[in-house]
């Protein structure tokens, strides 16, 4: 099933690998790339969801543990044999455990679980995607962030913030390093999206939910299509130009001083 509002076919023949393709801001993201022509290849560890996400999608579903560099290689090799290139990656998997909290509280176990998903797992697939873009001379690498990356989270999530800085300085530099070579690599800053990691999450605490929601100028979550939107612009040369940014798309709350009433 691909994206019905979706009428511009600006990624045809291109192929696009998202890794947490099985849900939320994943899900979302390989649905409108495929509906703008994109040959998608869906990674997640979950194989149901993974699988049913390439399904909806026509296209190859390759289960992987985003934090096994073995894994993450046979990914990227299995869509350049299936497609002949490697023109998009999406590395977008990423956790947030309840365990992770304040640095008071957050065991070092958590810390390094944390890091290994959301950070370790964005260099491994990077690693992986560029030689293939190298040689094409072209590509666009999409790495998650977070506006918290940016500004600090309300309610503390220590691993998950460290980690999603690091993405966004891992992003900048790579492209920097990359960009005579036809490759961007942007950093994207999504607000609180209602993916079912966040509902899961808000769900067990409401005041934490209340907390962050206060702070977002137009009073509401994104939806994970909006920030697929993001991707596909980000994925297409209708973003030529940008290059080593930190795309945020965050309702205006980078921008905000203070939250209207």
């Amino acid at each position: 099933m691909t994206d019905p509002r979706v009428v511009c076919r600006r990624l045809v023949g291109r192929t696009a690998v998202v890794t947490g393709a099985g849900s939320g801001i994943g899900l979302a993201s390989a649905r409108r790339l495929a509906s703008e022509g994109a040959h998608v290849v869906c990674a997640d560890i979950d194989e149901n969801a993974g699988k049913a996400a390439a399904d909806a999608v026509g296209g190859l579903f390759v289960r992987t543990d985003v934090t096994d560099p073995v894994q993450v290689e046979a990914l990227f090799q299995a869509a350049h044999e299936t497609y002949g290139s490697v023109d998009i990656a999406f590395n977008n998997a990423g956790i947030s455990p309840p365990e992770d909290d304040s640095i008071l509280t957050t065991g070092l176990e958590a810390w390094k679980r944390v890091q290994e998903v959301n950070l370790t797992s964005v260099y491994l697939c990077c690693k992986a995607a560029l030689p293939y873009m190298r040689r094409q001379g072209r590509g666009s690498v999409i790495n998650t962030a977070s506006f918290v990356a940016v500004m600090g989270a309300a309610t503390s999530q220590i691993s998950y913030t460290a980690s999603k800085g690091g993405v966004l300085a891992m992003s900048r530099e790579l492209g920097v390093q990359f960009a005579r070579e036809g490759i961007r690599v942007n950093a994207l800053c999504p607000g609180p999206v209602n993916t079912p990691l966040l509902k899961e999450l808000f769900a067990k605490d409401p005041e934490r939910a209340a907390r962050r929601l206060v702070h977002v100028p137009v009073g509401r979550f994104a939806e994970p299509e909006e920030i697929a939107a993001a991707v596909a612009f980000l994925a297409s040369d209708d973003s030529s130009f940008v290059n080593a940014a930190e795309f945020l798309v965050d309702g205006g709350i980078a921008g905000a001083y203070v939250t209207p009433l």
